[in-house]
């Protein structure tokens, strides 16, 4: 049993069921037994990377280790296994005709007409099996972005249907649909779930196991009718119901036999194979759910209405809160309709603020009057790469007098620039010739908040940022009392900034958010919701 297994996580009816996090939910169980476990996820789209997508139209981009900029689904899996992510864990149709491409070009094909079948399957077969070739993992599950029957994801299924030849019972098809429920005939409905996998199978695909996404239980009786009708085992056949929170997921695919049936499935003796040991991930949800008191948040941001854009703030601070035996209430505040005017409005019933990355200079004056009202009121804030930037940028304004403080994002020809272009070191945000990304290693300074928080002199955090804090500024603001408490010493590049006089106000060139999962929070997150509970 030493050869890597592959199971396909593929999805049907309707996007957005939560494959990913089936798929996270799997990986975790199987985790959870002692098995090596990895997710990759394969986007339909004809983008490279997501890096250049509109938040509003894809979410949050996520940014592995390794500095690829990713789905937002890798979060998912970093959250629930703890397992850093790289380039190969994220592969979009754009990378896979880009490679084939940049090979024709090369004239690797040797003159031959280059066609899907088997030139852009075979490259999507080698980046599925690139994760499992160096022996690192016992499983690789994948998930198929889009939904079956959409022409952009036929070579992805395509694919999935020639390595469930190739590798026998190291295969496994996980299919997810959904049932609706029709409230006037009171009822629920296999007949969308039973097209799903006749589209599958006409492909040349018959899943193993079924998970039937729905709102209410769906009795015996109907799962072995799904079982009859779609050709799959009635014990394969579970349910995925409708709950509060993703983090009960994992312990409802447990009681369904997700990991169980996997494993027969794919030849393993369950009386010889460790139980999965869930006991802190339940500890976790039975504190997520037990939180009886709330903290009060308030994100300020410019795609707050859609809160996907911050998925991984979102869910750091949900585990923080946990952790802190508290319930989260969150208020998500559209950084371009808040002002000197109505701030206090807006902020005033709150226990701490976020200041939310983003590129561009819309809402940056409503995150100038939020920064300024948690400043002078003594709220705890964290602000998070652009958030320590307009920190920067309000610090400058309002406490050493540069009334024209500025970024050169928004005026490059303003006398005071503290947020700048990295390559050349003159306004007070500088920006970079390039995008800094991934993870880069943090020095902080002793006797800090910082230092409290980490508990330790380097760090490694990830950046997704093209600006920078200008050290020119740097005796300036601390003597009026910012402390610059981290910084990378290859590059002398400011990393966090906190607030000597203040209950708890740090900002981070970084994102923490990408570090934070279940079972082993962000301490900076922990921090700021204990500081803004605390009396």
């Amino acid at each position: 049993m030493d050869k890597t297994k592959y199971i396909f996580v593929t999805g049907g009816v309707t996007s957005s069921l939560g494959k990913g996090i089936i798929a996270a939910s799997l990986g975790k169980l199987l985790q959870a037994r002692g098995f090596r476990v990895t997710n990759q996820k394969l986007d339909p789209y004809i983008n490279v990377d997501p890096g250049t997508l509109n938040p509003y139209e894809h979410g949050e981009c996520f940014v592995t280790v390794d500095g690829h900029e990713a789905d937002l689904d890798l979060g998912h899996y970093e959250r629930f296994l703890g397992v850093e992510t790289h380039k190969a864990n994220n592969v979009t149709t754009g990378r896979i005709y880009q490679n084939v491409i940049n090979k024709e070009r090369r004239g690797d094909y040797l003159g031959k007409t280059v066609q899907v079948i088997p030139h852009i399957t075979d490259e999507i077969k080698r980046n599925i099996k690139s994760l499992g070739s160096k022996g690192e993992f016992d499983f690789v599950i994948t998930e198929i972005g889009g939904t079956v029957g959409d022409i952009e994801s036929l070579p992805y299924i395509e694919s999935v249907r020639q390595l469930r030849w190739e590798l026998g019972k190291n295969c496994l098809i996980v299919h997810l649909t959904y049932v609706p429920y029709l409230a006037a005939a009171k009822e629920l409905k296999t007949k969308p779930t039973q097209h799903s996998v006749k589209a599958l199978q006409e492909q040349g695909v018959q899943p193993d196991i079924l998970v039937l996404r729905t709102e209410h239980n769906i009795s015996p009786e109907m799962r072995k009718k799904v079982a009859l009708f779609c050709n799959v085992e009635p014990s394969a056949v579970m349910q995925s119901i409708d709950v509060p929170s993703i983090y009960r997921v994992p312990l409802n695919m447990q009681a369904e036999k997700l990991d169980e049936v996997a494993l027969t499935k794919m030849g393993y003796d369950l009386a010889t194979t460790k139980p999965a040991q869930m006991e802190k991930w339940a500890a976790f949800v039975e504190k997520l759910e037990g939180a009886k008191e709330e903290v009060r948040i308030a994100l300020v941001g410019k795609y707050v209405q859609l809160p996907d854009a911050y998925k991984s703030i979102i869910e750091s601070l949900i585990q923080a809160a946990t952790y802190n035996d508290r319930k989260l209430k969150l208020d998500l505040i559209l950084s371009d309709k808040v002002n000197d005017e109505n701030v206090e409005k807006k902020l005033s019933k709150v226990d701490g603020i976020l200041i939310a990355p983003g590129f561009g200079t819309r809402g940056m004056e409503g995150k100038f009057s939020a920064l300024k009202y948690a400043r002078g009121n003594n709220i705890p804030c964290l602000g998070i790469c652009m958030g320590m930037q307009t920190m920067s940028i309000e610090f400058a304004r309002n406490v050493l007098g540069l009334k024209d403080a500025n970024s050169t994002e928004i005026d490059a020809n303003t006398t005071h620039n503290v947020v700048d272009i990295m390559d050349e070191q003159k306004n007070i945000l500088d920006l970079g010739g390039s995008m800094r990304l991934g993870a880069y290693q943090c020095s902080i300074k002793p006797n800090t908040k910082a230092a409290s928080i980490y508990s330790q002199s380097t760090i490694s955090e990830r950046h997704r940022h093209r600006y920078e804090f200008n050290n020119e500024y740097k005796n300036a603001f601390e003597n009026a009392g910012m402390i610059c408490s981290g910084h990378n010493e290859e590059s002398n590049l400011v990393e966090i900034i906190e607030l000597k006089s203040h209950k708890w106000y740090i900002g981070v060139q970084f994102h923490p958010e990408y570090r934070s999962t279940v079972v082993n929070p962000h301490p900076l997150f922990i921090s700021f919701i204990k500081a803004s509970i605390s009396k």
